[in-house]
């Protein structure tokens, strides 16, 4: 069978010795003779999953003391209501980017007041608002790291005068941050960490218990906290995968080794789009998301030739959004350099 290239902006590309150990751990788990699917998540062989789990993030992500690793269900979606829940008193303070952002701040109108502090939705997202003031009346300041769908990144975090939230589904472990910057810190696994069903919750403790509403006990990261993120049973398969995931991310050299990695991958990627006259790119030079790279074809005429050619490539997964149009690549961790080699290759002679 030849190579297929995953772009798929996600559930995305994982590495085959992840997938591989996921086989094994289906198979027999831990020495057990059972399944991984069919094994108590309170056994002791399980447990120390979940501990290794949030040991590693803690080790990559370098997490100060004062923070806790959360592994619930119902994806970055359902942290847009868990944030305010938790955390919105009176004011929360919303940076729109796209999408995702736009309904995180939607959810949190449930709960109190919500302000836009600054929005690109003018140009259909493709920058990231600049020179914007944090109220310091909020609760919290919420923002998206990437913008899947638009292919735009917050280049870097502000110095917030209030309690930052940032929702990182689509970026986290690809470049280095300041965790202590950050009061909680949401993300759907299924780009960078693992296979969709987990959305890990890193959030600094200090930060809870100040609403005054009652808060049901599955909405309440200090219930999974107490409960050591097994309050009910947890996504078990996800958890596991994303364990295999994370220590081929450090094998491979960490963060840092990551942060390398999608330069490369963006550098070569956006090199060819900004020099091939049949090409263009949908967002803002200095916004360009290093994970997920929009461009269109110049000429509409060639879209057919162009479609062929890179799927008899071997490419997957690279149809932009419906709200966006032309292609998307999505280049997260495992992503391979060879695989932007194979796209960029079809960009150079699909119409020569």
């Amino acid at each position: 069978m030849s190579k297929i290239h995953n772009f798929s902006a996600g559930p995305s590309i994982l590495p085959k010795e992840a997938i591989q150990a996921c086989v094994e751990g289906i198979q027999n788990f831990a020495g057990t003779g059972l399944s991984l699917l069919e094994v108590s998540h309170r056994g002791k062989e399980f447990v120390k999953v979940v501990e290794d789990t949030q040991a590693i993030i803690k080790e990559l992500m370098d997490i100060p003391e004062g923070y806790e690793i959360l592994f619930l269900g119902g994806g970055a979606s359902m942290q847009f209501i868990t944030v305010a829940y938790n955390l919105l008193e009176n004011k929360g303070a919303y940076l729109k980017t796209g999408v995702w952002a736009a309904n995180a701040a939607k959810e949190a109108k449930h709960f109190g007041t919500v302000e836009i502090i600054a929005s690109s939705e003018d140009r259909n997202y493709c920058y990231i608002p600049k020179n914007y003031t944090i109220p310091t009346d909020a609760d919290y300041f919420h923002c998206t790291s990437n913008n899947t769908i638009y292919g735009s990144q917050m280049q870097s975090f502000p110095d917030s005068p209030v309690t930052m939230v940032c929702d990182m589904s689509s970026d986290i472990l690809s470049r280095k941050v300041d965790v202590s910057k950050f009061g909680l810190i949401y993300a759907g696994a299924q780009k960078n960490m693992g296979p969709a069903g987990v959305t890990v919750v890193i959030v600094r403790k200090d930060i809870l218990g100040k609403v005054s509403r009652q808060i049901p006990s599955m909405m309440d990261y200090a219930v999974h906290i107490k409960s050591e993120s097994m309050f009910n049973t947890p996504p078990v398969f996800p958890i596991y995968a994303m364990l295999q995931n994370l220590k081929w991310v450090k094998q491979q050299g960490g963060v840092e080794g990551m942060q390398k990695r999608a330069k490369a991958r963006a550098e070569l990627l956006y090199s060819e789009i900004d020099n091939n006259p049949l090409f263009k790119g949908t967002v803002d030079k200095e916004d360009r998301s290093q994970m997920n790279v929009c461009f269109l074809l110049t000429d509409d005429s060639l879209t057919d030739k162009f479609n062929a050619a890179w799927k008899a490539a071997g490419i997957s997964g690279i149809v932009g959004h419906r709200s966006v149009g032309g292609y998307r690549a999505s280049m997260y961790n495992a992503l391979p350099l060879e695989s932007v080699e194979a796209l960029v290759n079809v960009m150079k002679t699909f119409n020569s």
